[in-house]
């Protein structure tokens, strides 16, 4: 457990967040350039099959033509947007509460943390894909409202609701696949299951599902888009673990001493008789 208080706390501080910081900066950044890509980007994969699984149409059109009310934001309109915005700090308080309390698990969760992060920057050059709020804008989709930019406008928050019209230098619009939105919920639901009580279970099942709503509901994502986000989540907190479970058993391995030493150390000869002593 790590106080944060005193000279030793703050180097302790920037021994563990400067570099986050700074990770999470040059992340911003590349995913910017990302966009850039001399290829693509994709779109009929992922519609076909979400039509595929909406039986004829994708499940965002659907679900815009069932729940959404131009101009009147309905309660879960409202719950979309904070299931949205929580994205951008829910893993990193996550991380600050395991820094004070279990640094063990800090650690791995950081780790964990990166390796989706970069695998997913490294998916958004190599497949970058339409999105379907674009597909719409393209005429490849009927009429689709960004739900989340559209109640934070009407909200009277427009600085917020600008990010998504007008974009930024870290902007991609064509990142995509997978949903990074998705995988960080599903990477908190895989890291704490084994040891998680059963109301924070209910949380943590209850946490993805939200944000896939919030996502195929709000135009953001296909739900394929999601179905691999929850895919590199598995991949990356069980592959961590598997390697972390694989150092530990080398260390305790060559921390034993060797057969023959042991064997050694465990008995003596007794000179001239030729019999050996335990």
């Amino acid at each position: 457990m790590h106080s944060g208080h005193g000279p030793r706390g703050f180097l302790l501080v920037l021994r563990d967040w400067v570099p986050v910081m700074a990770v999470v900066w040059t992340y911003s950044l590349l995913r910017g350039y990302g966009a850039r890509t001399p290829w693509g980007p994709y779109l009929w994969p992922q519609q076909r099959a979400d039509e595929l699984l909406g039986f004829g149409e994708t499940l965002t059109v659907r679900l815009q033509h069932g729940l959404w009310t131009p101009g009147s934001p309905h309660w879960y309109d409202y719950a979309a947007v904070t299931v949205y915005m929580s994205h951008f700090f829910m893993v990193f308080v996550v991380l600050a509460v395991l820094w004070r309390r279990r640094h063990d698990r800090f650690r791995h969760l950081l780790t964990c943390y990166l390796v989706l992060t970069f695998a997913g920057f490294a998916t958004y050059i190599l497949y970058p894909a339409v999105p379907p709020w674009l597909a719409s804008q393209e005429g490849h989709l009927p009429a689709l409202t960004r739900v989340v930019s559209d109640v934070l406008g009407q909200s009277g928050l427009p600085r917020a609701a600008s990010v998504f019209e007008n974009g930024s230098q870290f902007a991609n619009d064509v990142a995509a696949m997978p949903s990074l939105h998705s995988a960080y919920p599903a990477m908190l639901l895989f890291f704490f299951w084994p040891t998680a009580a059963r109301w924070l279970r209910v949380l943590l099942v209850a946490y993805p599902l939200a944000m896939t709503f919030t996502l195929v509901y709000g135009a953001e994502h296909f739900l394929v888009d999601v179905f691999v986000g929850w895919a590199y989540a598995a991949a990356a907190v069980y592959g961590v673990r598997w390697l972390r479970e694989r150092r530990r058993t080398r260390s305790l391995a060559a921390s034993r001493p060797a057969p023959a030493a042991a064997a050694g150390a465990g008995v003596r000869t007794t000179v001239g008789t030729g019999r050996l002593d335990p």
